[in-house]
């Protein structure tokens, strides 16, 4: 057991978990997260069954990620209890120890002086106690190193919280038009596109971000590009076609326009009218030579065709109908346009304790690596017949002691 617990406690340890955890962040990162085992199933056709058996579409939701990151809460944890330990025992004996250490050079009376004159004046405390005088300064560099490994293990846990309690909301926005969340943050789709300027795949949103305080932002979105506003973080997540329809009242004359990813009637009675049931990428003609769609509801549309079935007088009947194309149902006139694309958002809401405890735990860490690196401790004993340095870390001191005599003798 005593073997197990040094182990866990072990900076070798510790460093292999992170180097583990590092893997795993970078595979995470490569691969996309959280899609559906068709998308992996074509983008990754020989590799697929791996990847999901290692559960690499759900990285950070896996057991191992999981374990590995719970050992490493562990590890921190030990750390952090040791050093503790260690900085309140010698705490409380950091004078006494001190005074009984053996001088490492004689010193003439004249050279004491010089001695206790130069560490006065870099306002070192004096403290009297067995016989010596013990000069201290900046005995808080004792707790540097518990200090980082606390804020190591405080951005951990802070960090595992910020992956697993934000609430996530996909839903689909139409480009020109905007969704609300419960909790008033408005996010407005201003264009979308499906390839960049060179004619590459590149799925992108433009979108517009504003807070519930009426702050607001704007950036473009893509995949594996995500866009951060507060505690709002909105990722390009799906995509979708949607038919387009321009709807002419006959009788007055007045129009709108609808985008429809889902079937949908459209009629002024309920009763006569029309339903668009699906857009297709395209057509072919069977050997009666019958017009019929073919293809899924995503991917490219070369030649659109839309499937609808008409609803008058309590008769209904299937058609398709091309883009340009004009129907007249019930009062109504519609005019089918080409499909339009819209994405699928993901949105994450962190709570803004996980991002404040967050950044305080990463001030902290740069606090106690400040501490640990450019504010160690000084500890000097000095008696009647020379001079001895203490402390955890007493190279420094002996070096510029070290130093200050040989100057002297320079001199």
């Amino acid at each position: 057991m005593k073997k197990i617990w040094k182990t866990l406690r072990s900076m070798r340890f510790g460093i292999l978990l992170l180097a583990l955890i590092g893997v795993c962040s970078v595979l995470g990162s490569l691969i996309p997260q959280g899609r559906e085992i068709a998308f992996y199933a074509e983008n990754y056709p020989t590799t697929h069954p791996v990847l999901l058996v290692l559960q690499l579409n759900e990285l950070f939701k896996s057991w191992y990620f999981v374990l590995l990151t719970a050992l490493l809460c562990l590890n921190l944890t030990l750390c952090s209890l040791v050093r503790i330990v260690s900085v309140v025992k010698g705490g409380r004996t950091l004078h006494e120890s001190a005074a009984r250490l053996p001088n490492e050079a004689a010193l003439t009376p004249e050279e004491l002086a010089k001695l206790e004159g130069f560490l006065a004046s870099r306002r070192c405390r004096k403290t009297e106690t067995g016989g010596a005088r013990v000069y201290t300064r900046r005995l808080i560099g004792r707790c540097g190193s518990f200090i980082t490994h606390l804020a190591i293990l405080l951005t951990v846990l802070f960090g595992a919280a910020g992956l697993y309690l934000p609430q996530v909301t996909d839903l689909d926005c139409m480009p020109g038009e905007s969704v609300t969340l419960p909790d008033g943050a408005n996010f407005a789709v201003r264009a979308f596109r499906t390839q960049n300027a060179e004619g590459k795949l590149d799925y992108a949103s433009d979108l517009t971000i504003t807070l519930p305080d009426g702050r607001s932002r704007t950036g473009v979105i893509s995949v594996n590009h995500p866009l951060s506003f507060g505690n709002y973080k909105v990722y390009q997540q799906t995509y979708g076609t949607a038919g387009s329809v321009t709807v002419t009242n006959v009788a007055t004359g007045g129009s709108d326009d609808f985008l429809l990813p889902d079937p949908a009637f459209l009629s002024l009675d309920n009763y006569n009218g029309l339903w668009v049931l699906a857009v297709y990428p395209d057509f072919y003609y069977t050997p009666e030579g019958v017009l019929t769609p073919t293809g899924s509801a995503t991917g490219d549309y070369p030649n659109p065709v839309y499937l609808l079935q008409r609803s008058e007088e309590g008769v209904s009947s299937q058609e398709v109908a091309f883009p340009g194309t004009v129907v007249e149902v019930g009062g109504l006139s519609f005019r089918f346009n080409d499909p339009a694309r819209y994405p699928g958002l993901r949105i994450k809401v962190t709570p803004g304790a996980v991002t404040t405890l967050l950044f305080a735990s990463f001030v902290l860490m740069i606090a106690g690596l400040f501490i640990t690196f450019f504010l160690p401790p000084v500890v000097v004993k000095v008696d009647g017949e020379g001079y001895a340095v203490g402390g955890p870390k007493p190279e420094g001191t002996r070096l510029e002691l070290r130093a200050l005599f040989e100057r002297e003798k320079e001199t």
